[in-house]
């Protein structure tokens, strides 16, 4: 079954979402069991990682409009929590999942509303505000009461993920010219 955006974005074909959604489960679970090593007292492996499932949302946002990010986000948060119940901690999954969710339909719903304007603008202010918020939510839902010094570490992967952001407009932009590309312009 082929996702099917409003009728100014073209589908996404079933490879297309078997891709998107393959890659959003790969981040997830991948940065679900970085985040249980930390670096130091201030950064996790999962800061490194995580910033690529905005990068994905972004680009599906803008070729296959927010329909299809959304429904790529949803398949990809239920497929991801499943696995990262076994790979990590049920309290890691479940925060990363919430996390995840919160932040990729914010991330979307900005990037809609500034898809209008210059081609930089959707893609950051749309990663800061989804990566605040999921930095958020996961460290305070993952590692509150335990002994994991889960201030520092939310304080130091939230300002790699806010970096890591902005590079990753380099990266977008060169998508854009390809796979963001619509194949049948309007």
């Amino acid at each position: 079954m082929s996702i099917m955006p409003s009728s100014r974005f073209e589908p996404m074909t079933l490879g297309q979402q078997v891709l998107a959604v393959g890659l959003m489960i790969l981040i997830v679970v991948a940065s679900n069991v970085m985040v249980q090593y930390p670096i130091n007292d201030w950064l996790t492996w999962g800061a490194v990682s995580y910033p690529i499932a905005f990068l994905v949302a972004d680009v599906l946002n803008r070729r296959f409009g927010p329909k299809s990010a959304r429904q790529v986000a949803y398949f990809g948060f239920i497929a991801a929590l499943l696995i990262s119940v076994f790979v990590a901690s049920p309290r890691i999954a479940l925060a990363s999942g919430s996390a995840f969710l919160v932040a990729q339909l914010c991330d979307i719903y900005i990037f809609d509303r500034l898809r209008h304007r210059s081609w930089w603008q959707a893609p950051f202010v749309g990663g800061i505000a989804g990566a605040t918020l999921d930095t958020f939510v996961f460290f305070s839902v993952a590692f509150a009461g335990t002994d994991m010094p889960w201030q520092t570490l939310l304080l130091g992967d939230l300002a790699v993920k806010l970096s890591l952001n902005t590079f990753m407009l380099a990266p977008f932009r060169a998508l854009m010219w390809n796979i963001a590309k619509p194949s049948n312009p309007q």
